[in-house]
């Protein structure tokens, strides 16, 4: 079987990764850092806005089951890409909308993404597409957030919510079963 890997930042990561867990031919969502100039950052580094990183996704998925371009529609549904580093109350470069390609045709996809979303926001959509560079996990604790401590965090319980309604609403033929 082929897998196919996506990178995407869109914001905090633990709310985009409660969004893309939930979808049919998502095999796995790693939480973790790209788009920095730091080797190996922790979170508390990435936090502070000075190592170049986004929070970001890397998502491993069956392209037989879901495409790199329902992965976009996706992302563009669920967060709000025409807000430049932020999303909501987290503001800094770590928390930009942006879209790490891993080869030529994931850029294209990129761009047509974008084009594809534009006439849903009243704005211009801001989402960078950056070059793929070194991916670093992040801490265990971030992994999987919204199934354990997640469901316990009032910045989470009123972020995470209303992104699984429009995935729900608006994407729900791909969803896991």
């Amino acid at each position: 079987m082929t897998r196919e890997t996506a990178i995407f930042a869109g914001g905090c990561f633990w709310c985009t990764e409660a969004v893309f867990q939930s979808l049919a031919g998502v095999e796995r969502v790693e939480s973790g850092y790209t788009g920095g100039h730091v080797a190996n950052p922790t979170y508390k580094q990435v936090c502070g806005g000075d190592t170049g990183h986004a929070e970001a996704i890397r998502i491993t998925y069956d392209p037989a089951v879901i495409s790199y371009a329902d992965l976009l529609d996706v992302l563009f549904a669920t967060h709000d890409p025409t807000q430049l580093n932020r999303q909501g109350n987290d503001v800094g470069t770590q928390y930009r909308s942006a879209i790490f390609p891993l080869d030529e045709a994931q850029e294209v996809a990129a761009r047509a993404g974008i084009e594809r979303a534009q006439p849903d926001w009243p704005a211009p959509i801001v989402t960078a597409i950056e070059e793929a560079g070194d991916w670093y996990p992040a801490e265990d604790y971030h992994q999987r957030y919204w199934d354990g401590e997640g469901q316990r965090n009032p910045y989470c319980l009123a972020t995470i919510p209303p992104k699984l309604a429009k995935l729900r609403k608006g994407f729900a033929e791909r969803l896991r079963g």
